[in-house]
């Protein structure tokens, strides 16, 4: 994609515009390394110094509540030396020029935002102030080293020019071939805790997200989608539907009818009013009972090989003791605060998209397809985010493709809105998987022998992203967490494999990927080893984690905070738990109880090393919320299929955490000097095995199946 510089001026300039710079954003280092980057890769973001002192980072990645909208604005307001007060952030549209270099993806995910534009955002706001420098120098003829740079001013022997002054005639000079960053003791800004732009936004209900989209001539239409999975629409009638007033039109879709109206409760009573007809699944469709049953038989036989070393057979053989486990975690959905929606207007051969996504140019792509246009020619409008958690990025596209569609046959602007029942019920979601763990241990009770096998639907097979990840049969997001997990490096003998069984049901990643259920058995089974041995769990994990620092540190530090080394409370037990996911590490200690039968969840201490902390208030936030989605999971989360249908359809009977059950969190941001991780992500995989480890060190009870049940007699 050719972008000229008139070219982006007239159209994203908006008048204030000074100075423009434009600086690459690199890939995730998993995403990196699909595709090598081209020499020279297109530019694909910018910046904004307007005549007026604002300074706008135009951003290619989507704000869903992660902090972005600070925090890659933070790394180029450090470098830049301007002014906090006028930053904003504002998203990017779709286009190639904002994909990853090597990809030509432009997304939101992996917990790959902050850590993946660190050094790109720092340049391009040294960038811009040594171009402002030259500028302010050009005017009073002296030499830019001469003049001082802080808040937004430029300073020389007593003079200064803001920023805005000259940012005109920065734009035309050619930026530096090179510049110096900041080393980190120079740094003002980054390591502060920095309150977010986006939170006055927010609180004053000025945020635009993608169900408050509305323009005179714009209809809402709600879609009658398949009641089961591998159903298919014979026949519908919508005569009654439209007698209720508002209804408009019923149009058939690719995979359902929708009704269009004047507004949403019109087209929820139209919707509810088309008798349709549909096929009955094949062999009565699918149950996650049956499901899991042949998860559980298919974990007793070996699978893909995902990792082997030594000779397992004998090793077990000649183990002190051997102790086996069968952990399983059910289907989750997503279930974002903000329902899915997308807004689509069809203008000839040009279309322009409201929507929150992850995806964006993916879902561009998809859009172009089924209107036999070029991506070019498709807008696509990325406000905020009411969550996301992975539903919003979705490979096949499907919520932004199936609203092209309404809006194609329609034949007026319509906004798409998914009910919360439809949100459940909807597909899409985390898979299901079986471990079926044998380990043998030495006689001091360390793994000698570890044999685990895994059992789950890929979410990468039949996706682009397949060839990347998929190799030899095994999706590296299925296994991630075990093969490479720091307590299996001096094991003798550890033989890891997997299935991955195709059913009808859609799945994709959600919030940590395959860490949700990986972290799950790997902790919860040391933590029977370390009870088998009859040591501290903490000391256990400890022992076998020699030669890893950080993720000693981590333990540590979440263990002395808790009062780990102190007796609970009465009537109350701690468990903890250590993952690293997306290259941060995290140890959580949960205090709980039982409390009318039910588990109850005091406390979580949390100690985060992430590499370098942006902004730590941030990074608290990010975890505190990782801990509530995870405990939502550990507590509640459970989807069911029968005959191909999902039973769970709201927060009825799909409950979230409530907030008499969200307990005290207290979070430490480690400093560290490795390599900067992710943030969103890696705190909700420790907390369910965190939870798991403190019920059983209070009942002696072990509870391998999520979400978390007491047995009778426990309660």
């Amino acid at each position: 994609m050719t972008i000229s510089r008139r070219g982006f001026l007239a159209g994203a300039a908006a008048g204030t515009a000074g100075l423009v710079v434009s600086f690459y954003v690199p890939g995730a280092a998993r995403a990196a390394a699909m595709t090598p980057t081209p020499a020279s890769p297109t530019p694909n973001a910018f910046l904004r110094i307007g005549s007026d002192d604002s300074v706008t980072v135009v951003l290619a990645h989507a704000e869903m509540g992660q902090g972005i909208w600070t925090g890659l604005a933070m790394l180029i307001a450090e470098e830049l030396d301007c002014d906090w007060a006028k930053v904003r952030s504002e998203h990017a549209p779709a286009a190639p020029v904002y994909g990853f270099p090597g990809m030509g993806l432009q997304m939101t995910g992996g917990s790959s935002s902050t850590n993946g534009e660190f050094d790109r955002y720092r340049t391009v706001g040294a960038t811009a102030k040594a171009m402002l420098l030259r500028a302010a120098a050009a005017r009073w003829k002296t030499s830019p080293a001469k003049l001082t740079a802080q808040n937004g001013v430029i300073a020389f022997g007593g003079k200064t020019l803001r920023y805005g002054e000259v940012a005109a005639a920065a734009m035309a000079l050619p930026p530096p071939k090179s510049v110096t960053l900041k080393e980190p003791k120079a740094w003002r800004l980054i390591g502060t805790a920095v309150r977010r732009l986006d939170t006055p936004e927010k609180i004053t209900g000025r945020a635009q997200f993608g169900i408050d989209v509305a323009f005179p001539g714009l209809r809402t239409a709600v879609v009658l989608r398949p009641p089961a999975f591998g159903a298919t629409l014979q026949s519908f009638d919508g005569s009654d539907a439209l007698t209720i007033p508002g209804v408009e039109q019923v149009v058939k879709t690719a995979n359902g009818v929708a009704v269009i109206a004047a507004h949403f409760w019109a087209a929820k009573l139209g919707r509810d009013a088309v008798r349709a007809t549909w096929s009955t699944p094949e062999g009565g469709g699918v149950s996650t009972a049956a499901l899991l049953a042949s998860f559980r038989d298919l974990a007793e036989r070996e699978g893909a090989v995902v990792a082997t070393t030594g000779d397992l057979k004998p090793t077990l053989a000649g183990a002190a003791r051997t102790l086996d486990a069968t952990y399983e975690v059910p289907y989750l959905a997503h279930a974002p605060m903000e329902p899915l929606n997308c807004t689509v207007k069809i203008d000839g051969d040009r279309c322009e998209i409201w929507t929150g996504t992850q995806f964006p140019t993916v879902d561009q792509g998809a859009a172009a397809a089924i209107l036999g246009t070029t991506p070019d020619k498709v807008t696509i409008h990325t406000p905020f985010l009411g969550g996301g958690f992975g539903r919003r990025g979705n490979p096949a596209s499907d919520f932004v493709a199936e609203a092209v569609t309404v809006a194609k046959a329609a034949g007026v602007p319509v906004k798409v809105i998914w009910t919360r029942e439809d949100d459940v019920r909807g597909g899409y979601y985390r898979p299901a998987y079986v471990h079926r763990v044998r380990v043998g241990v030495d006689a001091a009770g360390a793994p000698a022998a570890w044999h685990h096998v895994v059992v789950g639907q890929s979410i990468l097979v039949g996706t682009p992203f397949e060839k990347f990840a998929v190799h030899n049969g095994v999706d590296a997001t299925s296994v991630e967490g075990i093969a490479d997990s720091p307590y299996l490096e001096h094991t003798a003998a550890k033989h890891v494999s997997l299935h991955s069984p195709r059913t009808p049901i859609t799945v994709l990643w959600w919030r940590s990927v395959g860490h949700t259920h990986t972290a799950f058995a790997m902790e919860s089974m040391i933590d029977e080893l370390a009870h088998a041995a009859g040591q501290d769990p903490l000391a256990y994990r400890l022992a076998l984690l020699a030669g890893k620092p950080r993720f000693a540190r981590a333990l540590e530090t979440a263990a002395k905070e808790a009062g780990w080394s102190t007796p609970p409370p009465a009537g109350r037990a701690r468990g903890l738990a250590v993952h690293e996911a997306f290259g941060s590490i995290v140890a959580e200690v949960a205090e709980v109880s039982i409390e009318d039968g039910r588990i109850k969840v005091h406390a979580v201490t949390a100690a985060v090393d992430c590499g370098t902390a942006v902004n730590p208030l941030g990074i608290e936030a990010q975890v505190q919320g990782a801990i509530a989605f995870g405990l939502t999971a550990a507590l509640h989360g459970k989807l069911t299929i029968e005959g191909g249908a999902v039973v769970e359809s709201n927060f009825h009977d799909y409950p979230m955490l409530r907030m008499f059950e969200m307990p005290a969190i207290r979070v430490h941001v480690l400093a560290s000097d490795a390599p900067m991780g992710g943030i969103g992500e890696p705190a909700t995989p420790p907390v369910a095995p965190a939870v798991a480890n403190a019920v059983f060190a209070l009942t002696r009870q072990r509870l391998r199946t999520l979400p978390l049940r007491l047995a009778p007699e426990a309660r």
